[in-house]
């Protein structure tokens, strides 16, 4: 067995137009799978996939019907869905530690709006994979967490660190109702990456080193250093792994 060959391959990944998602979509590309690049925005996911010589996906992925009936049509055109994994995200405003983000200044239309996009288009995305892979009998499935899931983050808003702590609680149930089927759901808890999330804000030097200041290791980490990570839990190396919430966090998990 080829331990981290993705030959033959097929794979989705939303969130893909830039910064992670991007990332995860190039390793697995580098690993000989066919990369669905998925993104809201459509210019950014034909720049991905023509950068990693896999297919565009426009999409929205709070969009549930459509969402689904795309992850079908995938399976469906290339009969297989392998791997997916479930990135898209978006930012919930200003930290708590700010008076803007505090739990009175909050906007009820900003928290259903996150929930939305970061929690339940991961379920619908994760279902969705579940039911194509299911008739095969195998699937890697992995969910983008976050280490403010994980514990109290002063950098991120309310609504951010609720999603991502139910989102790796999502992952952990469909693991179990999922392994009898050979289907591996898996998380990943990045710690501050150097992406366009929340506009880029964090590439600002001063955002950047209020982060980095939070982080053991003392800076922000590239997109590229996500990529071993998810290459080893989108590969037959981890046929043993599932359930798992694995920090990339510069040592952030061990204060």
């Amino acid at each position: 067995m080829q331990r981290f060959d993705l030959g033959g391959q097929v794979a989705l990944v939303t969130g893909a137009g830039s910064g992670l998602g991007l990332a995860m979509a190039e390793v697995l590309a580098e690993a000989g799978a066919r990369v669905v690049c998925a993104d809201i925005d459509g210019d950014a996911a034909a720049s991905a996939a023509e950068r990693i010589g896999g297919e565009a996906l426009p999409l929205d992925v709070s969009d549930r019907p459509r969402l689904a009936a795309e992850v079908a049509a995938i399976a469906e055109r290339h009969g297989r869905l392998d791997i997916a994994i479930a990135n898209a995200g978006i930012t919930a405003g200003p930290s708590h530690m700010t008076e803007e983000g505090q739990l009175s200044a909050v906007r009820d239309e900003l928290w259903d709006r996150v929930l939305e996009v970061n929690l339940t288009s991961v379920f619908a995305t994760i279902r969705a994979a579940a039911t194509a892979m299911k008739p095969r009998g195998y699937g890697r499935i992995v969910a983008t967490a976050s280490v403010a899931g994980l514990k109290s983050e002063r950098m991120v808003g309310y609504a951010y660190a609720a999603t991502k702590a139910a989102v790796i609680n999502t992952v952990r149930h469909a693991a179990v109702e999922l392994a009898p089927h050979g289907i591996t759901v898996n998380a990943i808890a990045p710690g501050p990456f150097r992406t366009n999330i929340a506009g880029g804000r964090i590439r600002d030097p001063k955002i950047a080193e209020m982060f980095a200041e939070t982080v053991p290791m003392r800076r922000i980490a590239d997109p590229e250093e996500i990529k071993g990570l998810a290459l080893l839990l989108c590969a037959p190396a981890s046929s043993f792994m599932t359930g798992t919430v694995i920090p990339v966090d510069g040592g952030i998990m061990a204060v």
